[in-house]
């Protein structure tokens, strides 16, 4: 009989290649790259901001007219010696003001919100009568020269020398 030659795997070593990984260094370098993406483009969008802000203030200062600019001025505080001469008095509940001015019935300060109580400091204003706390009203008027319920304007002398500054 003949005899069949079958032949039995072997087998046989084969080299094995290092432990190196490299699709998660592939995966590291591109968490890298897009991590690099996304700084770069939250830096140019905060650029591209800062410029719109910037042209924008720079021609609203061209093109404005010189009243807005003047009102501004106008109302950015009221000096030392202004503040100082607005005449002050003292709160007693009993005679609590004149009753022929409404403004006068009023018994809070518009500012700090808090109830008058005898004996508290108060200034009123010269055209409105609104009256406030001593320390609430003076700062107010270091960057205001409003009164700060009614908006009118306690220094109206000034505004024709803050224009004629302003157009010079």
């Amino acid at each position: 009989m003949a005899e069949i030659h079958t032949q039995t795997p072997t087998i046989s070593p084969t080299p094995s290649k290092p432990c190196n990984n490299p699709p998660q260094q592939h995966s590291l370098n591109s968490m890298v790259l897009i991590a690099a993406i996304v700084c770069a483009l939250l830096c140019a969008l905060g650029l591209n901001t800062m410029l719109q802000c910037v042209f924008q203030c720079a021609n609203r200062v061209l093109t404005e007219p010189l009243q807005w600019m003047a009102s501004r001025r106008r109302n950015s505080g009221l000096k030392k010696k202004d503040r100082v001469a607005l005449p002050t008095s003292v709160y007693n509940t009993h005679s609590g003001g004149s009753s022929s001015t409404p403004q006068s019935l009023d018994s809070s300060c518009a500012i700090c919100l808090a109830e008058f109580c005898d004996g508290d400091n108060m200034k009123m204003l010269p055209k409105c009568n609104h009256r406030f706390h001593v320390g609430c009203i003076d700062k107010w008027l270091l960057s205001h020269s409003s009164c700060p319920t009614c908006r009118n304007m306690i220094k109206s002398r000034d505004s024709v020398h803050c224009l004629s500054i302003v157009i010079s």
